[in-house]
């Protein structure tokens, strides 16, 4: 493990940067699952979600109600260069670990 992962405190918040981009499917996504703990991003995630709910186009089907769901939206982009902040707990010490040769870790 990164020495800068292992210096890391529970609650304290981090810097994270996109160096690279990964080759492996899996490691983008658990780069947006990363990004998706992002404060901000996540209030639009929720602000997005509620407005799908509300919007819901609801229609009769076989004598049932049935649903025509809008997809979501994707907030969180791996790019080369993209930074977020986000509060540090050791749940997600692993999954820093296995990208951090695609990412740039600091202190906030």
């Amino acid at each position: 493990m990164s020495d800068v992962i292992s210096a890391l405190k529970p609650g304290q918040n981090i810097t994270c940067t996109v160096a690279k981009i990964p080759t492996w499917s899996d490691g983008i996504t658990t780069i947006e699952r990363l990004m998706r703990r992002n404060p901000v991003v996540a209030k639009g995630l929720r602000k997005a979600h509620r407005q799908r709910q509300q919007t819901l186009n609801v229609y009769i089907r076989g004598n049932r109600d049935w649903t025509s769901r809008v997809k979501c939206g994707k907030i969180a982009r791996v790019t080369p260069g993209a930074t977020w902040t986000m509060p540090f707990d050791f749940s997600i010490k692993h999954d820093l670990a296995s990208v951090a040769e695609c990412l740039t870790i600091s202190n906030a």
